[in-house]
């Protein structure tokens, strides 16, 4: 019997997964245990066995696609098994339909009567429809209306104040008539091409054009223009010229008649390629001046003086290619922007700032190193200070909650890991009770393991505080959102060499800043500040830490 196979929850904060390859295809066999994919997660990217066996009869979320958990991943089954039931969302079978029904079929041939009615408007009336005012809109709201139904409406009156994406916009008619018809209302918003208003001669019975229109009747929108249009074929004589209406206005939308006066540039010379020849934005920035296109004033001017002023200097535009790149957001990076918003909007962070003097930490790790199979860095010395002065400082190694606040009495450490795809924190558990050699050793495995997405879930939870080094990309000081339930995360900078004071000389030494983002709601600032100089005496005193 055919088996439905869904989503997994591969980690305890997993609420939707990618599947990154397919490793089985539709017809082969499975054997229990099979990898069948690997599917990305928040946290990594995991290998999905087979916990039965059959033939791969359906993929339901192909390589590349993202689903909820509990989606439905896979079918398998016997060979040529019938699955529509599965598929259909039934648990059986699906039963044949009764052969009885397929007779009224045929009744159902006759056309519907307002087919017609759909494509045709009357005489003089036109369908406006929601504009295209950005090159990135796709819907627009109706701020306001500055006409209402019933009002005449001149060729260039505004008739409405469109909110786009990027900014309120006015939007001006480009036919004469009654405004007969509103079809989105202020406050509301609907896609581009959306029945915005119907502008006709006063009386005009309009009925059934809205609800054509609403119902898919798309011809509405391309219907025959009114004869006052049959003659702009004429305009296309003389390309230089703007399109202009019956009293000599020009047709340019409020944004291109700004940067045109911006520019200097007179609209009489632009070809417009909006509805109608109206100027927009693109045409305003891709008009290049014609030495031939100067207007008759000038030409006058010219012939009555042969002094005239000069004309103005060409300005340079480099030519170029305007380049982008679109990257589909990786699952990884779209639980680093949850988790991390979450974090800042919720938790009301401060930082704490200070500098420590690395001049004895040089000399502890070049002693530590020079002992045969060792390898200490100054990261694993901070993390063994950090769990040490956590086991002083209880309350920084907490974590909020509504009701109360939960103090961690046992140490575990997540280290911040750079990987290709984004961000992953591996845990070092119980990290107060390890040596500096150890906490190098496991830091290297994790790290290694991560960069390879071979980290398991369980790897990556139940940290009670944060490390997170840029030092090596020589970052002298920077401040880090908090990876939450943690109250807190240490920020480590780079070693710089620079002059200090000590016993009232100035001298060249080595110091470091620490940054540490505290969780407002469990830690306060003394409370704070007394952990950084606990964390400053082990890391300034290494040996202290050996003790």
């Amino acid at each position: 019997m055919a088996i439905k196979v869904t989503m997994p929850r591969l980690s305890d904060t997993m609420t939707e997964g990618t599947v990154a390859t397919w490793l089985k295809k539709v017809g082969d066999k499975i054997s229990e245990g099979d990898i069948l994919a690997e599917i990305e997660t928040d946290k990594a990217t995991m290998e999905f066995e087979s916990f039965n066996e059959g033939t791969l009869l359906h993929i339901g979320i192909p390589a590349g696609e993202t689903a909820p958990v509990d989606s439905l991943l896979a079918i398998i089954g016997n060979e040529g098994e019938d699955i529509s039931a599965l598929l259909s969302g039934g648990d059986a079978p699906a039963a044949e339909a009764p052969k009885a029904d397929a007779a009224p079929a045929a009744k159902t041939e006759t056309p519907a009567p307002a087919a017609k009615a759909a494509t045709e408007l009357p005489k003089g009336v036109v369908v406006v429809t929601m504009p295209r005012l950005s090159d990135t809109m796709t819907e627009g709201t109706v701020a306001s209306w500055l006409k209402k139904v019933g009002d005449a409406v001149a060729e260039g009156d505004i008739l409405a104040e469109i909110e786009t994406d990027k900014a309120t916009m006015e939007f001006e008619s480009f036919n004469a008539g009654t405004l007969l018809y509103i079809g989105i209302q202020e406050g509301n918003t609907a896609p581009v091409d959306s029945l915005l208003a119907i502008i006709g001669p006063a009386g005009t019975d309009i009925s059934g054009i809205a609800e054509n229109y609403t119902a898919g009747g798309t011809a509405t929108a391309s219907a025959p223009a009114t004869e006052e249009t049959k003659a702009a074929p004429a305009a296309e004589k003389a390309p230089e010229a703007a399109a202009e209406t019956s009293n000599g206005r020009i047709l340019a939308s409020p944004l291109a008649k700004k940067i045109a006066s911006d520019k200097g540039i007179q609209l009489n010379q632009v070809k417009g390629s909006g509805e109608n020849g109206r100027i927009v934005k693109s045409d305003i920035e891709n008009f290049t001046p014609s030495a031939t296109a100067k207007p008759a004033a000038t030409e006058a001017a010219a012939g009555k003086s042969e002094t005239a002023a000069p004309a103005a200097p060409k300005v340079f535009v480099p030519a170029g290619e305007v380049f982008t790149e679109e990257i589909k957001n990786s699952q990884m990076r779209k639980i680093i922007a949850k988790r991390l918003a979450e974090s800042l909007f919720t938790a009301p962070h401060y930082n704490l700032v200070i500098e420590v003097s690395m001049d004895d930490a040089m000399h502890a790790r070049t002693t530590i190193n020079s002992v045969p199979d060792t390898k200490v860095s100054f990261n694993d010395m901070v993390i063994k200070a950090c769990a040490l002065a956590l086991k002083k400082h209880p309350k920084i190694n907490s974590q909020w909650k509504e009701d109360a606040i939960i103090i961690n009495h046992h140490v575990n450490i997540g280290v911040a890991v750079a990987v290709e795809d984004g961000l992953v924190v591996p845990v070092l558990r119980f990290t107060d009770a390890m040596s500096l050699s150890q906490i190098g050793a496991s830091v290297r495995d994790l790290a290694g393991r991560a960069k390879n997405k071979k980290l398991g879930p369980q790897e990556m939870e139940g940290s009670t505080f944060t490390v997170s080094n840029l030092g090596m990309f020589g970052i002298t000081e920077f401040n880090s959102i908090i990876n939450q339930p943690n109250s807190a995360i240490l920020s480590v900078g780079a070693i710089v060499e620079k002059p200090v004071v000590k016993n009232g000389q100035i001298v060249v030494g080595n110091t470091m800043m620490l940054s540490l983002a505290c969780d407002h709601r469990t830690i306060d600032g003394a409370t704070g500040a007394q952990f950084l100089q606990t964390l400053k005496q082990y890391i300034e005193s290494p040996v202290t830490m050996l003790a």
